[in-house]
């Protein structure tokens, strides 16, 4: 009998030390009360610094700094670069149609989110997404200028601004490219590579 009793409480025990590992492999909070900052490594050698805004977008925040902690976005690419309009990348397979396993709500007004109200002027990062408004996973796009701001503000989730280092993103696009299925010339020719993403805050 007392066999039996220290067998189930061995069994009990192993069960407990499983069950607190795997609570402790999904803990994916994310502290968004404030500006984080993320630095961007690129292959080359350029770097630059995305400042997080949640109070515009929290979820949206909450995802990008989740997976940057992961390291998903280390070693994916810009793959689409379209000049004078914006640089799109963190696509899982390097070409825009995948992203990372899990899609969030769209923060925007266009999706019943009113409190997204962070324009889409140079600089500013916004989710990209299919037509499903909450289709936006991992890839993200980086405005050059301010002229779209009318077909984009209130349908993107706008989430933060690169605060230094604009001009290695600017130089996105001296790159070669080829022609997208879109027939954007915005395909580069070369990978433009994310070597790391780190949250500096």
């Amino acid at each position: 009998m007392k066999k039996i009793i220290s067998l189930l409480m061995c069994a009990m025990l192993f069960c407990l030390c499983f069950a607190g590992c795997g609570e402790k492999e999904q803990d994916t909070s994310v502290d968004v009360t404030g500006h984080t900052k993320v630095q961007v490594v690129m292959e080359d050698g350029g770097e630059f610094i995305i400042e997080l805004y949640p109070e515009y977008a929290p979820e949206t925040c909450k995802n990008f700094i989740k997976l940057v902690n992961e390291g998903f976005y280390d070693g994916l690419t810009f793959h689409r670069i379209v000049d004078g309009f914006m640089a799109q990348g963190g696509s899982s397979d390097g070409e825009g149609y995948e992203g990372s396993d899990e899609t969030i709500k769209g923060e925007f007004a266009l999706n019943g989110f009113e409190q997204n109200t962070l324009s889409h002027t140079r600089g500013v990062i916004s989710m990209a997404r299919s037509n499903d408004p909450d289709s936006g996973s991992s890839q993200f796009f980086i405005c050059y200028s301010d002229d779209y701001t009318g077909s984009l503000d209130g349908r993107y989730a706008a989430f933060g601004k690169v605060i230094e280092g604009m001009d290695v993103i600017d130089g996105f696009q001296d790159v070669e490219r080829t022609y997208n299925m879109s027939g954007e010339l915005a395909v580069p020719v070369d990978p433009i590579v994310i070597k790391s993403m780190t949250v500096i805050k």
